[in-house]
């Protein structure tokens, strides 16, 4: 998969995420949350389980979390991959 441009999904919200996918050299996941000492590593290993699904290695990955489930971390990834040109 190859990023293309800058695509976002998500809205900052309580219980949602903004996630914003660029064109990057490797692959860079930063994440900022709410519950980031109990949740980082959840949160990271869904990101990186959706990443290789789709096949993703040249993005950096920003995500500002305000206490999302996976099913919406999953979805607001692959809508901003979509919009970064990564997904058709």
């Amino acid at each position: 998969m190859k990023i293309e441009r800058k695509g976002q999904a998500g809205t900052m919200q309580s219980s949602d995420l903004m996630v914003i996918v660029e064109p990057a050299d490797g692959l860079v996941i930063e994440i900022e949350s709410t519950v980031k000492k109990q949740f980082e590593h959840l949160i990271r290993a869904k990101l990186e389980q959706v990443l290789a699904k789709h096949g993703a290695e040249n993005a950096r990955i920003s995500v500002n979390d305000r206490g999302a489930l996976d099913y919406a971390i999953e979805a607001r990834l692959e809508t901003a991959l979509r919009r970064a040109g990564g997904l058709s």
